[in-house]
């Protein structure tokens, strides 16, 4: 059995989410059927990839990691090949790199990054809406600035968790386990004026409770726009309540953006 390290992007708009579900499309669902279809093996015969964590329905990935192991012997070049045959336009392999069999897509992270789009212009192109969160509110830029730079460090961040009952007890980051703590730390918090009247939220943690982080948007563009006081992040995270948080910001512009590993996991 060699086991597999694979990067994707893909466009979630289509998709439940990353993780498969019975009557769904999912993006897990997609690639295990692709690999099915490769190896010539029934659905039962081809492992479930693991991915670094499960986007929610409707998000995107610039760079997913997932991980598998197959009997098959393909090299990599015609793996990857073969599965952007035959998987969906909207779902794209990367890279495919035989890795060490003890590297696992979630397991094994230590970073991941995530950035959210906003569109600050009168009229969105009709090409660009299904990735950006369209936001015609005036925002004051020193307390987006501000508001990023109090989520930094070492926190408790149940705040900004999920109040779903279904989802309040898991984590981006861990699958199906229930969550331990809603402690995670954040390396860095940004936000960025690109091009096209684009205002890009940049975050790098060592790990994302469910909907943490269009939480964090949602929050800091009420700060953004006076619904919340300036300054109010660090008030927010102390009371520990989603209920003193903002609201969650749109699925569509949120994208995972790139996964970090120990380089020593890799052959």
């Amino acid at each position: 059995m060699q086991n597999w390290k694979l990067t994707l992007t893909y466009d979630g708009t289509a998709y439940h989410g990353w993780q498969v579900q019975p009557g769904l499309v999912t993006i897990q669902g997609e690639l295990q059927s692709a690999l099915r279809r490769i190896v010539g093996r029934s659905q039962e015969e081809v492992p479930l990839p693991q991915g670094s964590g499960r986007t929610d329905t409707g998000v995107h990935a610039l760079g997913q990691v997932a991980s598998f192991a197959l009997s098959a012997p393909i090299p990599p070049e015609n793996l990857k090949r073969a599965l952007n045959r035959t998987l969906p336009a909207a779902i794209r392999v990367l890279d495919a790199l035989p890795i060490a069999e003890t590297f696992h897509a979630r397991h094994s992270a230590i970073a991941k990054t995530y950035e959210y789009r906003i569109f600050q212009g009168e009229s969105c192109s009709p090409f660009l809406a299904r990735y950006v969160h369209a936001c015609r509110w005036k925002l004051d830029a020193g307390a987006l600035h501000e508001a990023a730079q109090q989520v930094l460090g070492e926190q408790d961040f149940v705040s900004l968790a999920a109040t779903d009952a279904d989802l309040a007890t898991r984590s981006e980051d861990s699958g199906d386990a229930p969550v331990k703590s809603t402690i995670r730390t954040i390396y860095s918090s940004q936000w960025e004026e690109h091009p096209g009247e684009l205002l890009v939220y940049r975050v790098r943690g060592n790990g994302f409770l469910h909907h943490m982080v269009r939480n964090l948007v949602g929050t800091m563009l009420e700060i953004g726009r006076g619904q919340f006081p300036a300054g109010s992040m660090a008030h927010i995270l102390a009371a520990r309540a989603r209920s003193a948080a903002g609201p969650t910001a749109p699925a569509r512009g949120l994208f995972l953006h790139s996964v970090e590993y120990p380089s020593e996991a890799t052959l």
